[in-house]
């Protein structure tokens, strides 16, 4: 689904940290948000998540406005807040055991596994998992939500760098079967790159969107990633001059 938000306004007490901020994410599109600490990035995910109400502006999912929490958004944090007394199957399946559709979210879930990775794993507990498997978890789990948009707020932030990586190509190759439109947010420019159609560029006091750059190529590999030196540049760039 098409999201939009129009002429949004929010400050923390007396720090404005925007005044008519205004985009557009198309259907199925992976948008990236890059930008300085403090600038909003996760301010604008908690927003659309229900969790902060702007001043002033408005949202919209297909032309209809949203209001506070919305089921068209699934959220998932840096952090990937599996509970450790349940194993990873019934983590992942938290969704319809809320909602009262277990059964059919655990159908969905164990038809998953193997495609997340997870297969083999789904009784154990997220002690006995890697950084990145927990966190291939919380993305299922996520995913398993009967919603239209994906609030990523840096969930492979916290992982070593070659985990890291992993999650990254692990991501790419899923695009596709995730089908989702999705709102990523991250501090790492190559990973924006690598995983974006579309890159906003966030800054300012207070913050707007002070560019948006297209990545229109269809096919990422780790060799095309290494060659983008002169937009890396141009991207650390525009962070630095509007800070």
């Amino acid at each position: 689904m098409k999201l939009k938000m129009e002429q949004l306004s929010f400050s923390y007490s007396t720090k404005n940290i925007f005044c008519g901020l205004s985009f557009q994410v198309n259907q199925g599109e992976f948008v990236s948000i890059v930008g300085p600490s403090g600038c909003g990035k996760s301010t604008i995910l908690n927003i659309l998540a229900g969790i902060l109400v702007p001043q002033k502006g408005k949202i919209y999912v297909d032309e209809q406005q949203i209001y506070g929490i919305s089921t068209h958004f699934s959220y998932m944090p840096q952090n990937d807040l599996l509970f450790p007394w349940k194993t990873i199957l019934e983590n992942v399946c938290l969704y319809g055991k809320i909602h009262h559709k277990e059964e059919d979210v655990r159908k969905q879930a164990l038809a998953n596994f193997p495609i997340f990775g997870l297969e083999g794993y789904e009784n154990v507990y997220p002690s006995a998992l890697s950084g990145g498997m927990r966190q291939r978890a919380a993305f299922l789990r996520t995913a398993l939500c009967e919603s239209d948009i994906l609030l990523l707020d840096e969930p492979f932030g916290a992982l070593d760098v070659i985990t890291r990586t992993d999650m990254q190509d692990w991501l790419v190759s899923m695009k596709e079967q995730l089908n989702k439109t999705t709102l990523f947010v991250t501090h790492d420019i190559d990973e924006a790159i690598y995983l974006s159609d579309r890159i906003f560029i966030l800054g300012g006091n207070p913050s707007s969107i002070t560019k948006i750059i297209t990545i229109e190529e269809p096919l990422r590999t780790r060799e095309w990633l290494y060659e983008q030196g002169e937009l890396r540049t141009n991207i650390y760039q525009f962070i630095k001059e509007n800070k």
